[in-house]
């Protein structure tokens, strides 16, 4: 079913907007206060969490599964609820725990700021002043929330399709307006988006199910599932509480198989067919292995086509008198895609696979800010655009480049930029030979030296005085160059990072 995420401050008209569109859509309307509250009973310290963001205290690792616990008790009951009706929920950032679900309706709702104002002096009896102040810090501890929460700036026009403000459309009109929005074709639940939503659901339950395990709830992990098969991957100091993981899985439902993968941080591949024999795959792997990371793989599908794709193999809807199956059939593998997963499974390497849709756009939108990627990793991708290929990749490599603070390189890059070979050899051997050079002229030849860098001091005239800056100037970088490049090369040799 529909859901609908409706981003609100603090005394807006958000609330009173959900709850009219949910009435004429004939939806359920959930707030982030009913999700608390239940988040709070179920025995995640919802409000521990809230006070410790907003005194700026730093993130433990205790607080940090706790905030992983409070993110995937939201995903699971959406997504639980999403099952059976539609659902507008409002609250702060709702929609940034439902990546990669194409057809969510994200709405941003702003009202004006002399209205916030005079209600939330009529609510808590406050004058004009403190209770613009009020307001002021309320803003700042939820833009606080979501760039911890979801490392995204709140007020970024990217993460919504549209922003309603109340000081020219009323919450009666603005719900009727939605209202036609969401019927829109774009925003209609499909076989691609009810199964991404099935995903969500069963890796948030297993999150949740490792949390509250006695035995496993220490763990820091993180949980990708795809069509039944769950991912899980943790820190190597936590191999003794993670343990129990398999026994924990065993006893959800729904999880078909499961990998449980050890690892300091991920790496993120991304194409759209794969080569698990691929040269770049041994020096991915190799990286991975000297990283100790676990090889998150992305299919980017250059097209909504899949998405919509809910004709039968039999025939179309038309070819069976008009009547399609309830449930999607499985998508076409992407080439290589499952060699790919086996070789990094049975290296002890392998994250998560899903798939992206929509290209570019797809990629940059599904892939989560929240994962700490030390590195992404552009494969084959574009093969079919020609000319246009490199184009493509570079506009890619540029687009993640903004959005995350790690390497973005292409898979033809890891060699040079992260592995030793032969170029590598013959950059060391020349920034050797440089480096001995430099040290002879230096060492060899300290007394003129050291009187044409003194000239300045030593009574020389104006143009032995810059002559002498100018050598320093360009000396300086010349030598940290030099042998700096001997140093990063030799650091690779030695496989040091």
């Amino acid at each position: 079913m529909q859901i609908i995420c409706i981003s609100r401050g603090c005394y807006g008209f958000g609330s009173d907007l959900s709850e009219r569109l949910a009435d004429k859509l004939g939806y359920v309307c959930i707030s982030r206060e009913m999700i608390t509250d239940k988040a709070t009973d179920y025995g995640i310290p919802v409000g521990k969490i809230e006070i410790d963001i907003l005194k700026n205290k730093p993130i433990t690792e205790q607080r940090g599964i706790n905030i992983d616990l409070f993110k995937s008790f939201v995903t699971s009951e959406l997504c639980q609820m999403a099952q059976t009706q539609g659902v507008v929920y409002h609250g702060r950032a709702g929609h940034l725990v439902l990546s990669g679900l194409s057809n969510v309706m994200r709405v941003r709702a702003i009202a004006d700021q002399d209205k916030r104002i005079e209600m939330a002096m009529n609510k808590t009896n406050l004058d004009r002043k403190r209770a613009k102040k009020f307001l002021e810090q309320t803003d700042d501890d939820i833009r606080r929330w979501v760039r911890i929460l979801y490392n995204e700036d709140w007020e970024d026009p990217a993460l919504y399709d549209l922003t309603i403000n109340a000081h020219h459309m009323s919450a009666e009109s603005s719900a009727h307006f939605l209202m036609g929005m969401a019927n829109l074709p774009e925003f209609q639940p499909n076989p691609a988006s009810n199964q991404v939503l099935e995903d969500l659901m069963l890796a948030a339950r297993c999150r949740l199910a490792i949390g509250h395990n006695e035995e496993t709830s220490q763990a820091k992990v993180t949980v990708k599932a795809e069509r039944g098969k769950v991912s899980v991957t943790y820190l190597p100091r936590q191999a003794r509480e993670a343990q129990g993981i398999p026994t924990v899985l065993e006893k959800v439902s729904d999880v078909k198989s499961f990998i449980c993968t050890v690892a300091s941080t991920n790496i993120l591949l991304l194409g759209e067919t794969f080569d698990a024999e691929a040269e770049h795959m041994d020096h991915l792997i190799d990286i991975a292995e000297k990283w100790n990371a676990a090889v998150e793989v992305v299919h980017v599908s250059d097209s909504k086509e899949a998405e919509n794709n809910v004709a039968s193999p039999a025939g179309s809807g038309e070819d069976q008198g008009g009547i399609l199956d309830d449930t999607a059939d499985a998508p076409v593998q992407a080439e290589g895609l499952e060699e790919t997963m086996t070789r990094l499974i049975q290296v002890g390497r392998a994250g998560s696979s899903h798939t992206t849709h929509g290209g570019i756009n797809g990629v940059v939108q599904e892939v989560s800010k929240s994962v700490d990627y030390s590195l992404i990793v552009i494969g084959q991708v574009f093969e079919s655009k020609g000319a246009a290929k490199q184009r493509l990749k570079r506009d890619l490599v540029s687009r993640l480049t903004d959005k995350f603070s790690c390497p973005v390189l292409s898979a033809e890059d890891l060699k040079s930029k992260y592995l030793f070979g032969p170029k590598q050899f013959m950059r060391l051997i020349l920034s050797l030979g440089l480096s001995a050079v430099l040290y002879v002229i230096v060492f060899g030849f300290q007394k003129p030296l050291l009187t044409f860098v003194s000239a300045g001091q030593t009574g020389g005239n104006v143009t032995q005085k810059i002559s002498a800056a100018v050598a320093i100037a360009l000396f300086i970088p010349l030598v940290a160059f030099i042998i700096g490049g001997f140093y990063h090369n030799f650091l690779k040799l030695i496989r040091l990072e």
